[in-house]
């Protein structure tokens, strides 16, 4: 699970249309482009898909294609094969005051599976952080898809839970760059612990 309670500030990409879902609430879906800057190699755009439940497109702003937009939200990320969607669930939509500069700045929770490597290191003025990267799993057909995050915890050494394969529950500060063409997640930690992993659960 990778949930992150976001501000995003893009260009509408795709023009809002009514829709519903499979209980009949309807819905304004329309699309924002956002250039997410380079860690290395050139900067991506991306488009994330947005949901603002309401009963029609006159409760909300003008969302035409091309307007600069401001959205509040829930923002998950969904695995497909190699291509990783974002979609936005929108509490709050403002046209008139959005900054001219792309971004996305929120916080992410983040429920998953640690990986191998969980390494103990020393800032230049002697602060200590451990860095590490965790999966978040879920079910895309007959197979599982994984979505890592690279995370920091600052100021801590790892604690003793913190092994390989071991469950972690973690919130942080939300971090988005490109690398290599791939967008890159990163958190800066802020609390974590360990997620005692039931066996029904999908991740791995």
């Amino acid at each position: 699970m990778i949930k992150c309670n976001v501000t995003v500030c893009g260009t509408v990409s795709r023009q809002a249309q009514m829709r519903a879902n499979k209980e009949g609430t309807q819905f304004a879906s329309f699309g924002i482009n956002i250039v997410i800057p380079a860690k290395s190699g050139i900067n991506k755009t991306v488009e994330i898909s947005v949901a603002k439940t309401c009963n029609n497109l006159s409760e909300l702003p003008p969302i035409q294609v091309g307007t600069r937009i401001e959205v509040a939200g829930i923002l998950m990320f969904h695995k497909k094969g190699e291509a990783l969607y974002l979609n936005l669930s929108a509490t709050g939509i403002n046209t008139f005051n959005a900054g001219n500069n792309d971004g996305i700045n929120g916080t992410m929770e983040f429920r998953g599976t640690l990986g191998k490597q969980i390494e103990d290191k020393t800032t230049k003025s002697g602060k200590s952080f451990t860095v590490f990267s965790a999966y978040s799993s879920e079910k895309d057909g007959d197979n599982y898809t994984y979505t890592w995050v690279r995370f920091m915890q600052f100021y801590k050494r790892k604690e003793a839970w913190m092994q390989p394969k071991a469950g972690i529950n973690a919130k942080g500060d939300l971090e988005l760059g490109v690398y290599n063409n791939r967008l890159d997640l990163t958190c800066r930690i802020s609390e974590c612990s360990l997620w005692e992993k039931s066996s029904n659960s999908y991740q791995h």
